[in-house]
This record gives C-alpha cells, sequence and structure tokens, in this order.
C-alpha cells in the first residue's frame, strides 16, 4: 500500500472528467471523494448510477438537479472541505472562474487546456517539466493538440536539440458526442495566421523554436499533425525512430500494416479494450517519418477525448508532492491505466 493516498475531486463530468474520474480510481495512491456538475442530463444520470458522490458546482443548482432525480451530496464547497487536489474539467474559461473558490478553501487545483497558462502560471506536460508544477498550488494540463506536440518534439529536442519545427494541425471539427450540434461538411476551414498551438508549446518546452498553422477537417475522429523540423544534429531517420521507441506515451505505427489514416487509429482504440477505446498514445506513423538533407518530417494523430488524461493522473501526484521523480509517477500511471509501447 503507498505510504499516503491523496483525496481528489474532479469537477465537471464531460469529455475529459469522466475519464478522469476512471483514472483515478485505479490509482492505488489516490481516492476519489466526489464530483461536481451542474448539469441534470444522462451523464450526470450515469455518474450517480455508477455510485459516485454528486455535488452541485453551482450551489443554487443543487435543488434543479434533486428534482431531476440526482441523489445530491452537497456544494462544492462541501466537497471542497473532504479533498486535497481538485481537477478542473469545467468548460473552457469557467475554470478561471473557479480558480478563487479552490484557493479560499486551500485547496490545489489542476486545469485543463481549455484555460489560459496565465491561470494556472505554470502548464504541465509530465515527462517535459513535471518539476515546474512540483508543490505548487495550481498547474495547468495541456490541450491534447499541445501535450501531442510536446511528447513527440520534445523526444527529439531533449535527445538532440531542435533548431525550429514548423507545424501543421488539421483539427476534427466537433466532439463525437456533439456531432448532432454543430460541425462542418464537405469543406476545411483555416485558422487564420499562426495558431495558438505554437504559443502554448512554448509554455512548456521553453526554448523551441515552433510556429503552427491550423485548419479545421469535416471529422470527428481525433487530430492529425505534420511537422517539418530541423535538428541540431543531423539525424538519420534510425535516430528519429530510437528516440521515439523509447519516448513514454508515444507509439509507432505502419502504414504498410493498414494503418492508413485516422479511421484506422480510431478502430485501434476500439480494439484494445479500453473503456471507450480510449487511446492515450500518441500513435506516430514510422512510415511517414523521412530525413531529406538537414529536416525531418513526422506525421502523427491526436486522439483528443483521451491523451491529455494520464497528464492529470501525474499532475496530481506533482502538485501533492506525492512523487518527486517524474519517471516513477509516469511509470505507476500507465501501469494501472494499460499504457503501452505498441498498440497491437
Amino acid at each position: 500500500m503507498p505510504k499516503q493516498v491523496v483525496k481528489v475531486a474532479v469537477n465537471g463530468y464531460g469529455v475529459i472528467g469522466k475519464r478522469v474520474v476512471d483514472a483515478v480510481l485505479k490509482q492505488q495512491d489516490m481516492k476519489l471523494i466526489g464530483v461536481g456538475d451542474v448539469a441534470t442530463d444522462w451523464r450526470v444520470k450515469m455518474a450517480a448510477r455508477r455510485g459516485l458522490a454528486i455535488y452541485a458546482s453551482i450551489p443554487d443548482r443543487a435543488e434543479d438537479m434533486r428534482r431531476a432525480g440526482i441523489d445530491v451530496a452537497g456544494t462544492i464547497d462541501d466537497l471542497l472541505k473532504e479533498v486535497d487536489v481538485v481537477v478542473d474539467c469545467t468548460p473552457a474559461k469557467i475554470g478561471a472562474k473557479n480558480k478563487e473558490v479552490y484557493a479560499k478553501a486551500g485547496v490545489k487545483g489542476i486545469f485543463e487546456g481549455g484555460e489560459k497558462h496565465e491561470v494556472a502560471g505554470v502548464s504541465f506536460v509530465a515527462q517535459c517539466n513535471y518539476d515546474e508544477s512540483y508543490g505548487k498550488p495550481f498547474t495547468r494540463v495541456v490541450s491534447c493538440n499541445t501535450t501531442a506536440l510536446c511528447r513527440v518534439l520534445g523526444a527529439i529536442h531533449k535527445n538532440y536539440g531542435i533548431k525550429k519545427v514548423r507545424v501543421v494541425i488539421v483539427r476534427r471539427a466537433v466532439d463525437v458526442w456533439e456531432s448532432g450540434r454543430t460541425g462542418i461538411m464537405n469543406t476545411v476551414v483555416p485558422e487564420m495566421g499562426v495558431s495558438h498551438h505554437a504559443p502554448d508549446v512554448k509554455t512548456v518546452l521553453h526554448d523551441l523554436d515552433i510556429v503552427s498553422m491550423a485548419a479545421k477537417g469535416s471529422h470527428n475522429l481525433f487530430h492529425m499533425h505534420f511537422a517539418i523540423l530541423e535538428p541540431k544534429t543531423k539525424l538519420s531517420k534510425e535516430d528519429v525512430v530510437r528516440v521515439l521507441q523509447e519516448e513514454p506515451r508515444v507509439v509507432l505505427v505502419r502504414g504498410s500494416d493498414g494503418v492508413d489514416g485516422l479511421h484506422a487509429i480510431f478502430e485501434i482504440g476500439r480494439d484494445t479494450g479500453r473503456p471507450r477505446g480510449d487511446i492515450y498514445e500518441i500513435p506516430v506513423w514510422e512510415d511517414g517519418i523521412m530525413v531529406l538533407g538537414d529536416e525531418v518530417y513526422l506525421m502523427w494523430a491526436t486522439p483528443n477525448e483521451s491523451n491529455v488524461v494520464p497528464e492529470n493522473i501525474d499532475a496530481i501526484r506533482s502538485l501533492t508532492q506525492l512523487e518527486s521523480d517524474w519517471r516513477r509517477s509516469v511509470e505507476l500511471t500507465d501501469k494501472a491505466m494499460g499504457i503501452v509501447k505498441s498498440l497491437y
């Protein structure tokens, strides 16, 4: 048994929140105390059906939730009295408003990539800058796209150094569960100018020369990244493959194995047998890696619903000082969640 068990709350039971809940429940050094939300829909009712303690994130919504048949254990203020750390998975910009509530309660807080870096003052990717959040009151787990960029590019940067990197991101148009409400069809919508992803990467990999462009595609099966980088050292394809094989939470896939697009990655996720078919790793196409002159070309898939979930677990350990060594935290998280170095 672990020497210390940290008591955790998750505020917001949406796409990320419910996955963080599942991940916390698998950790031996963490105990989930309760879940905060304001909704009265099927998602919160399923959380209650699982036996999770439900708290009203906005006290005034408690009675509405009870009238909807949800057994509300109390308000967010009640929940915060019982925990050491809260993972805020509320919609973008709501977390920033919640920060004052957490600070007043003396509870450490983790925010998601929908919030600005300034909300926490530090951003987090476990294998890149675990120590920067160690013992801090707040941190921010960066977005799915930024997490993917930091894992893949960070592996090369810390081993060989990168002079500069340019990235193009084709984003999914909408989360799967919201496909009936919004989205695009039969088009690609570019984001004008430089996208926000490169500046966000620099909140983690501070010295990386990176510029990114992005566009929304008419699909909802993950994001797709293309990167062209110039390393500080002349590299071979074998050099690049080796560091990616060694990097946690990065896996190699091959088009020659029939993995010919995002649809194949999505189907592999289903076949893993994990909850919801989640993929926590970043799949990089090995046979898509090219070294031409001084440049390295890469492409990978970003599982937007799930790749940040293990980062939240490591962030809990960093903030609460459960584990000082990022390698040990990643090892514990990956073992508990079944994170692998080969998807097939």
